[in-house]
């Protein structure tokens, strides 16, 4: 990726707020910035609330995934539980987390992406507990291409009838492409499906091509009990804005006529932004935030669709400009929704919310939830069956479960 990637990086940690300095990398020198990269405290966590109430985090440290649990809404933790035995390189800073996830079987499903050696290259790993969190499987790697070569970025979702799915970033067609001597811009998302509670995967299925390369990938389930996943979409020669599918079994092409493009940004850029959208379905409506510095547009928004996609609400934009709002989570329950982001004024990163209690139409005033003058987390919005959590980490302060109550409509 080159100068795309370095420039991509810069962005991240401009509008992330990041507040530690570091030695900047040679430009060329991809291996000693992915090495830095992979030494860089890991401080990206996952939550959720089981439906007894039980909450579970999956957190990195010394290259396994620990799994703890909590009856107290985080007052207290078990001890926490190694989901691999064997450490690797885990990407868990920025754009990319562990992902965890509860079945109404009472079942834990972890993924993650494993960082390898080559630069910028991964695989999409998958463990799973079926005695309530004593202990996991061994971890299987998702992508069934294994070169050397990105499969990063996943999202996970699991369905009423207990399908799990993964989407991300994969580059094996653009490699593919390269090898040929043909043009290929970004690379490609996959996905994969388990109809038997995450024994095991069916094979890879292609749901488009021509993404950016280090964002993340979005993914909800709708009414119909099928997921959704959007991502930053390459259109054209070089605008990258946002593009969704309905992971339903139907063949995607390759082509932008055939891509559902659900932001009109135009931000035409030669680099990865780091930064990529949110979803949440609720109460039959699709709530997307995004980040875009396009010539039509530019900063973080918001917007809801009705038809499933198609068409979505004249964009909302969030927090304060001069602060580079950024990174946001949303949620929705029912008619409401909740939205949270970053801002960072040169010194402080704050984590800004603000609620809607008619679907998204009109909104409250934004309230601070939590402040850190450290390097931190992206924020992460959770629910139990009473109340909306932020979930947050940072270097200074560690993990924080926050309620949301104080948000009022």
């Amino acid at each position: 990726m080159g100068f795309r990637y370095l420039s991509g990086l810069i962005a991240y940690f401009f509008v992330a707020g990041a507040a530690v300095a570091a030695e900047p990398a040679r430009p060329h020198d991809k291996s000693g910035m992915w090495q830095s990269s992979l030494a860089r405290q890991q401080l990206s966590t996952s939550a959720v609330f089981d439906e007894r109430g039980t909450l579970w985090l999956a957190q990195v440290q010394d290259g396994h995934v620990l799994v703890s649990q909590s009856a107290d809404q985080g007052k207290s933790y078990s001890k926490a539980v190694r989901v691999n035995a064997q450490p690797e390189y885990i990407s868990a800073s920025g754009e990319t987390r562990p992902k965890i996830l509860t079945g109404k079987n009472g079942n834990i499903y972890i993924s993650w992406t494993q960082s390898l050696e080559t630069p910028y290259a991964g695989n999409i790993r998958f463990s799973r507990s079926v005695d309530g969190g004593k202990r996991f499987s061994a971890p299987i790697t998702i992508n069934d291409n294994l070169d050397p070569i990105t499969h990063r970025f996943e999202a996970m979702g699991i369905n009423a009838r207990g399908q799990i799915f993964l989407a991300w970033l994969d580059k094996r067609d653009a490699v593919v492409a390269k090898n040929k001597g043909e043009k290929y811009s970004g690379i490609a998302v996959y996905s994969a499906m388990s109809d038997d509670d995450g024994k095991s995967f069916h094979a890879n299925t292609k749901v488009a091509d021509h993404t950016c390369e280090c964002c993340r990938v979005a993914m909800a389930i709708d009414s119909a009990d099928t997921p959704v996943i959007v991502w930053r979409h390459i259109f054209g020669k070089n605008v990258r804005d946002h593009a969704l599918a309905r992971l339903d079994g139907t063949q995607h092409k390759a082509d932008d006529a055939a891509v559902n493009r659900v932001t009109f940004d135009n931000w035409e850029v030669e680099a990865c932004p780091h930064h990529g959208p949110a979803l949440s379905i609720a109460g039959g409506k699709l709530h997307l935030t995004w980040f875009n510095h396009g010539t039509v547009r530019s900063g973080l928004f918001y917007a809801h669709s009705v038809d499933g996609g198609k068409t979505f609400s004249t964009p909302l934009s969030l927090g304060n400009s001069a602060r580079q709002p950024g990174h946001a989570a949303v949620l929705g329950r029912g008619g409401n929704v909740y939205l949270a982001w970053k801002e960072f004024d040169g010194e402080v990163t704050t984590i800004k919310a603000m609620r809607s209690h008619d679907g998204g139409n009109t909104w409250a005033t934004e309230h601070t939830v939590a402040e850190s003058r450290d390097v931190s987390d992206h924020p992460l919005l959770i629910a139990d069956k009473e109340q909306v959590y932020l979930s947050w980490s940072s270097k200074l302060e560690g993990y924080r479960l926050l309620a949301l109550q104080d948000i009022k409509p």
